[in-house]
């Protein structure tokens, strides 16, 4: 009987081994606080409301034990911890997709932002919202259209 090649007798282990690797790889680009090639977790919206600055991030197996919101100088500086809930050996896994462990997210504060100290940050449903309250919106400064040719 022929022998199957590595990859179709484990279809996932390609998969499962490139995000390792890929992992691996950005992690020494962790040492940069402001640089983020691929933030593991943390995926952000950032809008203006009301004379708000909103940015709300999916924060995915937290709670807000596990969340804290800073401010340091003009950054607005978001860290903490997700952890599994129960223990999993890797080689037990198919997929590991979902991400475990420290993290950090590093936003610019805009110079329309306010008092800082009137910063609130609400945790609902796995997704952390904090707003910055503003003395006006951001003006878009020379914004102007260009014409796709």
């Amino acid at each position: 009987m022929a022998r199957l090649p590595m990859l179709w007798q484990d279809p996932f282990a390609i998969t499962s081994r490139i995000g390792q690797v890929m992992d691996e790889l950005l992690r020494d680009f962790g040492t940069f606080p402001d640089l983020e090639l691929a933030p593991a977790f943390g995926q952000t919206d950032i809008y203006v409301k009301d004379k708000h600055l909103v940015v709300e991030t999916e924060l995915p197996g937290a709670t807000k034990d596990d969340v804290q919101v800073k401010v340091e100088g003009d950054r607005l500086v978001i860290t903490g911890e997700v952890k599994r809930s129960e223990e999993v050996r890797d080689e037990n896994y198919i997929r590991m997709g979902r991400r475990y462990g420290a993290f950090r997210r590093v936003f610019p504060l805009p110079k329309e932002a306010e008092d800082k100290k009137g910063i609130k940050a609400r945790f609902e449903n796995g997704v952390l919202i904090v707003e910055v309250p503003l003395k006006r919106a951001p003006e878009a400064e020379g914004v102007f259209d260009v014409k796709v040719e």
